[in-house]
């Protein structure tokens, strides 16, 4: 008689080594997955769903990628998710993390096999993660003071940002591009202010920045096409109640002349609603239903240009943007506030007609226009600009700067290589695993560019033993070059959350012992 299983039928577990091994095996393959895409001369990768449709992504953004993908493996979950946190965090750096906490979890393997107790290897990790980030914190530059030098260093973070991305043609167009729309905002953190619209055609070398805001629609018949000192009423409301709807609506007459005086009265009580919006003292009226054309009409007669079925998106920016609030009843025009801008006309992008508002209240808020050849091109390149901007502004809000190009990660490995050294015990060997975990991104960043990664990441170790090297790979020259005169830099905090989060995921996943995986539901017990 075999001992009473404990799960359920279907429910199986994996124990010990076996759990571990298939936990290890999981994030290396994630880490496999995304580990080309790193770096400037990364490559894309194609997602396709399954879904209706087919729909493609062409994308090389580490968190878009793993977000796309169905992950059976708990472990590469985990990596998944720290890629996600990073994404919303700090923007950028989504590939590296995954990648470092795949390379700590294949170190961990090898001393796991040499009979090293996890919890000795997270301790190691632990002190080899305060080292390097105090190391970190020692050489970061901080130049918030002097203007000049930090939009500088602003420009090298959204060029080295953008160059392992689609715009890394164009990138010193599109990172001055960005670093004047993050430097509008003044420090907040609100990407809101800054709309990007996507429009096909052209080149993306044909993209702007444009000062103020622009709505997505155009402006009706027989209205203004061009307003100075607007006063902006947004509103939420039902335009479209001068006719008896027929759907729904059941009215019971004894003549067609009933009927008229129904509509008439319908009317009327629309006219009313027109005039106590008009009585605002207002000359644009934008509203996020539908406006049917009698009030539309009367607009037009009073002169106020009216809008109708702004997006929600764009409604609530424009809200943002103006000044205004969003209102929806009109009987006392003190309460509510309006929007104002200097300028409401109407330009032409392509083919499309937009309505574009100039000199708005909030000196914020910008609309970046991107141009592009298909709709994926600009997906990708939205998503790299997105990348960009939320760098900048968490540069902009922790100002501190480091050099990029495998600089960091070399300059980590070194002091970590001396704790090692300096530590007793069988925790040195975690910490030293450590630090060559760190020496893997410099090592893929060559690999990808399709150098000699064994040859460059020895030249580099040894200039590193040098005080003060700034050297790091240079994917351009395929050597190693001096990542200040290259202006190749990154954001402090970004580097600083990959270390971290990577870290963790990597302790998280090497803590598992035991994988139980549950009993699939049966179709038939719900009867």
């Amino acid at each position: 008689m075999p001992v009473e299983r404990l799960l359920k039928d279907d429910a199986t577990e994996e124990k010990g080594e076996r759990a571990r091994m298939a936990s290890f095996v999981g994030a290396m393959a994630i880490a496999d997955l995304v580990k080309t895409t790193l770096g400037p001369k990364g490559m894309d990768k194609i997602l396709q769903s399954t879904g209706r449709g087919r729909n493609i992504t062409v994308t090389n953004d580490g968190a878009t990628i793993l977000k796309s993908l169905h992950i059976d493996n708990p472990a590469a979950k985990v990596l998944v998710d720290i890629s996600k946190v990073q994404d919303d965090e700090v923007g950028d750096g989504t590939t590296s993390v995954v990648v470092l906490a795949g390379e700590l979890l294949r170190e961990a393997e090898k001393l796991v096999s040499m009979k090293i107790h996890p919890m000795t290897i997270i301790a190691g990790y632990r002190m080899a993660v305060e080292c390097a980030r105090d190391a970190l914190l020692r050489k970061a530059m901080d130049n918030k003071q002097d203007s000049e030098k930090f939009r500088s260093d602003l420009m090298n973070i959204a060029m080295t940002t953008l160059s392992s991305k689609i715009l890394s043609q164009d990138k010193e167009y599109f990172a001055r591009l960005a670093v004047d729309a993050v430097l509008r905002l003044k420090g907040s953190t609100n990407l809101e202010a800054i709309q990007i619209l996507k429009k096909p055609g052209g080149s993306l070398g044909d993209s702007f920045l444009d000062e103020g805001f622009i709505l997505d629609k155009k402006i009706g018949i027989g209205q203004p096409k061009r307003i100075e000192n607007a006063n902006i009423l947004v509103a939420n409301t039902a335009m479209d109640t001068d006719k008896v709807k027929i759907y729904g609506a059941r009215v019971r007459v004894d003549s067609m002349s009933k009927v008229a005086e129904i509509e008439a009265a319908e009317k009327q009580k629309m006219r009313e609603k027109v005039q106590k919006i008009i009585a605002h003292g207002i000359n644009c009226f934008i509203n996020r239903q539908l406006i049917y054309n009698f009030p539309e009409e009367l607009f037009a007669d009073a002169g106020i240009l009216a809008i109708e079925h702004a997006d929600f998106e764009g409604i609530e920016r424009l809200a943002l943007v103006t000044g205004g609030e969003i209102a929806s009843t009109f009987d006392n025009p003190e309460s509510v506030k309006l929007g104002h801008c200097k300028l409401i006309e109407e330009i032409m992008i392509g083919e499309d007609k937009l309505i574009k508002f100039s000199g708005v209240e909030m000196g914020q808020a910008c609309t970046i226009v991107l141009r592009g050849a298909s709709a994926h091109v600009l997906d990708e390149a939205e998503r790299s600009l997105h990348d960009a901007l939320c760098v900048l502004t968490q540069t902009v809000a922790d100002s501190r700067v480091l050099l990029g190009g495998g600089w960091p990660e070399m300059l980590m490995a070194k002091e970590v290589d001396e704790l090692a050294r300096k530590t007793p015990g069988k925790r040195s060997h975690a910490i030293d695993a450590f630090s060559r975990a760190l020496q893997a991104i410099p090592t893929i960043i060559a690999d990808n560019a399709g150098l000699d990664s064994a040859e460059l990441v020895s030249q580099l170790r040894a200039e590193h033993h040098k005080e003060g090297s700034n050297a790091g790979i240079d994917v351009i020259t395929g050597g190693v070059g001096d990542m200040q005169k290259l202006g190749i830099s990154e954001s402090f905090k970004v580097k600083q959350a990959v270390l971290l989060s990577a870290t963790e995921a990597a302790e998280m996943i090497l803590r598992v012992d035991e994988i139980i995986t549950c009993a699939p539901r049966r179709r038939e017990d719900r009867m």
